[in-house]
């Protein structure tokens, strides 16, 4: 990571934005909500073939185009073919949490059937400029990352972003668990309590996600209102979910571990067998070596085998600092497909 005390905006170009020109394109305009059914036939049409197992919720793109991280105006950007029909989606939206970077978050994709004339060139070229644009406008004297994740099935996404100047900077590991499979239950310690998530819990939840992750790679703090997007979706599943809690001194209730869950039942036709997502599992640090994380994985996990749901998924870094994915095989998580998360450092 480059170290720096000179503010973004005194070592950061601002490029000229201009829009793309693609034969293909008709007209290239920001995105408004009056898009979203159009982008969300674009989406499917992109996971069937990026990762058919795993969908875009209707959530996830609406909770983007509305995020105060962005400007729909400014920081969105769609290709229409002649027809109407929308053939490239983009969005630059750079956090709110600037704790050890600012980074910006590049979102894109192209419709199969137009990929590989060129469109997804020109798309992330405009989404890489613009991010220069807000890196440069930026008075933080930290690094600015501009990030872009590409599925495994994506072949040419990857080879879009390294041609783009992005460096491939890490792996996270798809692993699944049958739930068939017996779960051993490990009980936390005397003074700490493993129940449901409420609603009550849900602030102190994100404090302790926001601890556990301090030092993991590529985490900056998260918001409330991005907080606030993931346990309101219709797929978030509070009952599902399990966190460790322990009484403080004023007699309130912390989380200090977390195992958060989400069920898409959109995923369980394609993937032929229904299961859940774990969004998050960690642990606080003053909590750190008390054998909390199994114990909330096997909280999370009886409470789907309970549920009747068939496999349990999440995501893990490659090189996670806790050792979380030797954690996962351990407890019968098998490593499936990986993603792919570049980064461009200026």
């Amino acid at each position: 990571m480059t170290v720096t005390s000179t503010a973004l905006r005194d070592r950061v170009a601002s490029p000229e934005l201009e829009l793309p020109q693609h034969p293909d394109i008709a007209r290239w305009k920001p995105a408004t909500l009056d898009d979203l059914d159009a982008m969300m036939v674009l989406m499917d049409a992109a996971d069937r073939v990026d990762h058919p197992a795993s969908t875009t919720t209707r959530a996830q793109v609406e909770n983007a185009l509305k995020s105060s991280e962005l400007i729909m105006a400014t920081d969105t950007l769609v290709g229409e073919s002649a027809s109407g029909v929308l053939i490239a989606a983009g969005v630059v939206a750079e956090a709110q949490a600037k704790s050890t970077r600012v980074q910006v978050y590049l979102e894109g994709t192209v419709h199969p059937t137009w990929r590989g004339r060129g469109i997804g060139r020109q798309l992330l070229a405009w989404q890489r400029d613009r991010a220069l644009q807000l890196l440069s406008a930026s008075p933080h004297a930290l690094p600015g990352w501009i990030m872009v994740d590409q599925e495994h099935g994506n072949i040419a996404g990857q080879h879009l972003s390294e041609r783009a100047g992005f460096t491939l900077t890490r792996y996270f590991t798809e692993m699944e668990r049958r739930l068939s499979d017996a779960v051993e239950i490990i009980e936390p310690m005397a003074d700490v309590r493993i129940v449901p998530l409420d609603d009550e819990l849900v602030e102190s939840s994100r404090r302790a996600r926001n601890d556990a992750f301090r030092d993991h790679w590529g985490s900056q703090p998260t918001t409330q209102e991005r907080w606030e997007h993931m346990t309101s979706s219709p797929e978030f599943r509070k009952d599902l979910s399990r966190v460790a809690v322990e009484k403080t001194d004023a007699g309130e209730r912390r989380v200090v571990a977390f195992a958060l869950v989400s069920v898409n039942k959109r995923d369980w036709e394609a993937a032929g067998y229904s299961k859940a997502y774990i969004e998050y599992i960690g642990v606080v640090r003053d909590h750190r070596g008390e054998k909390l994380a199994p114990a909330i994985i096997t909280a999370a996990l009886q409470s789907l085998r309970d549920a009747g749901i068939e496999r349990a998924t999440l995501d893990v870094d490659s090189e996670s600092p806790t050792g979380a994915n030797t954690l996962y095989e351990r407890m019968g998580f098998v490593a499936g497909d990986r993603g792919y998360s570049y980064v461009l450092e200026v």
